[in-house]
């Protein structure tokens, strides 16, 4: 059985988010928290398109799916959770991002270094229910120690792995990536059937094109500028690693790996009952 798949896309982080229903029960995979990074404030906006949407479909949600720690959104998962219920998921190697960044944010004593933050942790090739929808879990590492794609009838869902043929494929120059382990990660992923619809995290739109996040395993296979077929590895770790020295750090990745190594929850108040989110000067 095939999903449906319904799209939203936030041009503010270009981040795609998704509904995959079968027509009962859904996921939502990769949500989004509007942020003002000016002013601290949160606002439901982008989560609310969301919310209606499944509500207006008589939909159950069961899962809140996240392709990895995202470090250009926060995430809106605890939010739509309490509107919506469902079981916030992720990689169970998001362990290995909380270590290093309970280091680099200094983060309290109290903060739990296993996981137990989300309600699911995915190992690789772990299969799952979507009401009448087989689901599996792939690890695909390279971005990040912990990014998933899940693939889901007919459809993968590739997180920060490849963006769109004309786009290429998704920096390495986080703590713990790895561009040897994200060619791995992106050959497993097109080595899936070749009609496979691929449904990408971002786009990042060239030429003023409009912006676009589906494509195939074969469209990928013979035009992705940075993995097409014929590219070898050594060739996209030279790419990879000279276009990284390039890039600027995005915008939102100091308060968005706070939050979303805690599963979309902010710190705990402080005695004056604020939360805060740290700022490590010159500590990346």
């Amino acid at each position: 059985m095939n999903p449906h798949i319904q799209a939203f896309f936030d041009p503010v982080t270009a981040t795609v988010t998704y509904v995959v229903h079968d027509g009962s029960a859904c996921a939502i995979i990769d949500s989004v928290l509007d942020y003002d990074p000016k002013s601290g404030r949160t606002h439901t906006g982008s989560a609310d398109q969301v919310a209606d949407y499944v509500r207006a479909q008589g939909l159950t949600l069961q899962w809140l799916l996240e392709t990895h720690a995202h470090a250009d959104h926060l995430s809106a998962a605890p939010y739509l959770q309490r509107q919506l219920g469902g079981v916030i998921a992720i990689g169970q190697s998001i362990r290995t991002v909380q270590g290093v960044f309970k280091r680099v944010f200094n983060l309290e004593p109290e903060f739990q270094l296993d996981g137990s933050q989300f309600g699911h942790l995915f190992a690789d090739g772990e299969t799952f229910k979507i009401g009448a929808l087989t689901a599996t879990a792939i690890h695909v590492p390279g971005h990040t120690p912990a990014d998933m794609a899940y693939l889901i009838g007919d459809a993968a869902f590739v997180g920060d792995t490849m963006f769109m043929p004309d786009v290429g494929t998704a920096r390495c120059d986080f703590p713990g990536g790895d561009a040897h382990q994200l060619y791995r990660s992106i050959q497993r992923l097109l080595g899936l059937p070749g009609g496979t619809r691929l449904f990408m995290c971002h786009d990042y739109p060239p030429n003023g094109r409009e912006a676009h996040w589906q494509t195939t395993v074969t469209e990928q296979r013979h035009a992705n500028i940075h993995v097409r077929d014929g590219i070898s590895e050594a060739e996209f770790v030279a790419m990879r690693t000279q276009r990284d020295a390039t890039l600027a750090m995005p915008t939102l990745i100091l308060p968005a790996i706070q939050v979303n190594i805690r599963a979309g929850h902010f710190p705990p108040p402080e005695d004056n009952g604020v939360r805060y989110l740290k700022i490590p000067v010159d500590g990346l």
